[in-house]
Formats: structure tokens, sequence, C-alpha cells
């Protein structure tokens, strides 16, 4: 969103080569294979909603310990098999996945309960005892944030790739219940200013998967570059793909490439949500189908960063043709019920034309078995109360809650990653200022807006544009430490949050940062 005129600065993450970053500021030191203490509960990030540590002996991970699920959910045994392929790994540990019945003592225990409602979609009861680790949940989503609980109750170098000479592995006395505070816990990729694989994508799956979000919003077109492949308009990819910011090769996703990115996501309970924006921001749409624009310069490939004067021609039949065959081809590979359509920016339509536009979409997206999205822009139209609008710049998202539409918040100040954290900060922009670690995390998103009360939030987003950012080494570096913080300003009640808590909290994840090769960046707002 917003891009500025101004010179784009590269760094040495950009450089990225083969796995090896260069540059001080990009460097991921070597993980130490010393054995780590347990992360007792308040290193844990997201906060959970409840915790009573216990005063007993910690559970141990030995080489005899299985994990027991019940087999007769699929998702419950994937589940199963993720938790103990993670041990396995460093461990050496065999780790069998076995159904519950056998006896459990030293085991560790995942169960569905479909009695307990009030855990949600996304809730977990955790109970770790000397003897037992049981895992509660109502639906598989919770037994998945569950495990993430219980991956960063282990000693960090659980993350390691290699076998390690440790004899137990710890997991300390506790009882955690625990849900979310908002159903959307998002980040946004923006994939179409530099394009990114599909490897680099399921990256960034993993890190959000970690921190208990649950969707990733693909910027997937954009003046620079169309990502995704429309059978029915091949141009699309043909023309429109072959650059990004500043040149470069660009590049696309096929629709096997999208499935296999939805799919990953899926494995992890997060939602893909795809946005194409128009009717401005379209100029490598137009490369393709030129006829379709309505602009002051005629379309071609564009490297540059400048916003506002690419546009649909919204008066004309055509355009309706080409936003329900791109609509219908990408909400049928999209199991999940929303459509970005992006709408910001617009500079060259009057408020008649855009309305019209927006109002024409919703009903395609719908005609597809979707829900809209839209930037905060959207509101000038009439929303239905299943759409949502995208809060970003101001508080004119709040005109939705008049049509029953809720909002997402992504203010820029707080949640946008690509904004510099300081002025020396190589990568990334400033136009709404230097956003610390702290900028990110210390605010409530119920009281954020005048008139804007919790019910009236789906929940936050961290968009992440691409304009100064090469490869995911560079995204990793502008997400890391403020993608925590945004989880648990999504995740965590708002009376259980606070910043000198989570502060230190964080740093004692910097060793599975390493371990995970993630970039990032060493704030001097923590105590490392």
């Amino acid at each position: 969103m917003m891009r500025r005129r101004q010179k784009l600065r590269y760094s040495k993450c950009a450089l990225a080569v083969a796995g090896t970053i260069l540059g001080a500021a990009c460097q991921v030191p070597a993980p130490t294979t010393a054995p780590q203490p347990a992360a007792i509960g308040p290193r844990l990030v997201p906060a959970p909603a409840s915790l009573v540590t216990a005063a007993g002996a910690p559970f141990r991970i030995l080489r005899t310990t299985s994990v027991f699920v019940d087999t007769t959910s699929a998702e419950v045994r994937s589940i199963g098999e993720m938790l103990a392929s993670l041990i396995r790994r460093p461990t050496s540990f065999p780790v069998a996945v076995a159904p519950i019945g056998v006896p459990s003592i030293g085991a560790i225990i995942l169960r569905l309960a479909p009695d307990r409602t009030a855990l949600g979609e996304e809730g977990y009861e955790l109970n770790v005892t000397s003897d037992s680790v049981r895992l509660v949940a109502n639906r598989p989503a919770g037994l998945f944030r569950g495990i993430q609980t219980i991956r960063q109750l282990l000693p960090a170098d659980i993350e390691s790739d290699m076998g390690l000479d440790r004899v137990d592995w710890p997991i300390p006395a506790l009882r955690i219940v625990d849900q979310p505070r908002f159903a959307w816990r998002g980040a946004m990729l923006d994939v179409a200013r530099h394009f990114f694989t599909v490897r680099e994508v399921e990256q960034y799956i993993d890190i959000l998967a970690l921190y208990k979000m649950n969707v990733l919003h693909l910027h997937l077109s954009d003046d620079q570059g169309w990502r995704i492949v429309i059978n029915s308009r091949p141009k699309l990819t043909a023309m429109g793909s072959l650059t990004q910011v500043g040149g470069g090769p660009g590049g696309f996703y096929t629709q096997q490439d999208y499935q296999d990115i939805v799919r990953y996501a899926q494995a992890r309970y997060i939602t893909i949500v795809p946005e194409i924006d128009m009717p401005g921001h379209i100029n490598a749409g137009l490369a393709g189908y030129p006829e379709l624009a309505c602009s002051t310069r005629p379309p071609g490939l564009y490297s540059g960063t400048d916003v506002g004067w690419s546009t649909l021609c919204v008066d004309k039949e055509e355009t309706y043709a080409f936003v329900d065959d791109v609509v219908r081809e990408i909400s049928a590979m999209t199991p999940g019920p929303w459509f970005h359509m992006g709408g910001d920016e617009v500079q060259t339509l009057t408020v008649e034309q855009y309305v019209r536009f927006v109002e024409r979409v919703q009903v395609i997206v719908n005609k597809y078995g979707k829900k809209m999205i839209g930037w905060e822009e959207i509101t000038k139209a009439r929303l239905n109360p299943t759409t949502l609008a995208h809060q970003w710049k101001s508080d004119s998202a709040t005109a939705a809650l008049a049509y029953g539409s809720k909002l997402i918040l992504s203010p820029a100040p707080k949640a946008y990653l690509d904004m510099k954290y300081t002025a020396s900060t190589e990568l990334g922009l400033h136009w709404a200022g230097y956003v610390e670690v702290r900028d990110s995390y210390d605010w409530d998103p119920a009281a954020y807006m005048k008139g804007v009360t919790e019910r009236d939030i789906v929940g936050v987003e961290a968009p992440m544009w691409s304009e100064t950012l090469r490869n995911i080494s560079a995204v990793e570096y502008l997400a890391m430490p403020r993608l925590p913080a945004i989880a648990e300003v999504g995740w965590t009640p708002q009376t259980a949050r606070s910043w000198e808590s989570f502060r230190v909290r964080l740093v004692t994840h910097e060793p599975r940062w390493r371990y995970l090769g993630i970039n990032y960046y060493r704030s001097p707002q923590l105590p490392w």
C-alpha cells in the first residue's frame, strides 16, 4: 500500500545466494549445540490465556516415548505425526504414533473432545505432569496450536536438524487453557513487486505456524507483476509476470504451484487469502490485455513504484467478463472462504465509477461462493454484511459497520512490517514512520479507532509489501521480531499482555531462530 516516490535501497540481505546471507545486519549466527534450559510458561509467544505452573517434576521425552492419538481421525493422526517428526529429528528417538487405548504412562496424548465447545475452533487444554503430556481440543486446529506450545516448551535445540547428544528432553509441569482473542491473525506477503518462490512462501508459512497465526494473505498482482496463471486469460502471466521492481526476471505460480501452497498452509491450519488488486494497481494485467486499460499512460511492463495511475476501464462490459474469469478460477483453487479484491489507491476514476465497480465485483465474488474483502476504500460502496473492510491508513473503514460488515485491522504505524525499524535500517520504507518492536506490540485493537469495539473486529493482519525485498531473507529481517508481536496482539487477551513480559519472553526464542535459519533484527528494545 501507499507506494511513495522514493529511492529504493537494497541491502546485502538482497544478495543471499545458496542460503548464505551476506552482511552483518543479515547474518544468522550458527546455533550452539549446548543443551538449552526448558522454556517455562512465561517464555511462550504468544502468551496463553491461562497458565498455571506445577511444583512437580517435568515430563521427560525419552527414547521410549510415544505419541498416542485417536486414529479414527486422519487429521489428528497427521498432527500426531507432525509432532513426532519434530521430536525425532534432533533426538534420533523412534517416537512411534500409536492409537489411544494402550498404556499411556510416559506418553504424549492428543485427543479431540467434541463436548469441549468452550475451547472453540482453535483453543486447547494442555496438562503436563511427570507421567504424561495430555493435549485436548474441541477441533483439530486446536490440537495443532497446542503442539506449537509443546514445541516452545521444549528446549530450543528441538529445532535442530542434527541428532544431539541429549539423554532426555524436559517439558515443565503445568496446566494451560488457551484460545485466541481474535479469529483472524494474519500476515500478508506481497509476491507481486518481487516474486517469491513456492519454497520461500512455505518458509514464511512455517514462521506463521510457530506463532499460532492462521491467515496468509497473498498479494498476487500489482503494477509490476501478475503472479498466478489464469487458464482462460493466458497472457496475464505470459506478459504480465516478466518483471518486478527494479527489473529482474519476475516469475509466476502455475495453478499447481498455488495449490501446493494452499495444501502446505492447510496442513498447518493456515487459510490462504488470494488478492487480485483492482480496479487500480492493475498494470501487469493490462500489459497482456491492453483493451481493458483506462489510464493516462499506455500499459506495458513496469518496474517502478509510483501508484494510482493504472486502472481497469470500469465502464466496459469486457472488464467484468475479465474479473469473472479471474475470480472464478482462483476461487476454484482456494478452499478458504475469502477473496480479496484490493480496491486501494484509485486516483483516475470518479467516486461513482469506483462504487459501481466495487459493488459489481462483490456480486461476482459472492457468485463463486466467496466472501469479499477489500482495503478500506471499498467502504464508499454499499457492502454486504459478509464483506470485510481492511483498515490500513485511516478511520474510514468504520463506514463498513453501518452495513453490518466487520474489520481487519492493519494500521500502518503498528502492523506494516515493511516499514523501517529506524532511520538507519537498510531495507524497508518509512512513509508511515519508523516502526520498532514495541510499536508493533503496544496497542489494543479494540481501542485503536473511535467507535470500533472488539465485536466489530475479526482480527489483525501484518502486511509485508516487497518494494525493497528481493528474497525471503530480507522478508524475515523485517518480520522478525515484529511478527511475533502482532501474533500476540491477535492471540492473547489484552489483560494478559505486557510489554515487559513480552520482551523477556521473546529473546529466549533467538536460539530457535538460529536453528531454523531465520533472519532477524536485533532490536535494542529487547534484552538480548
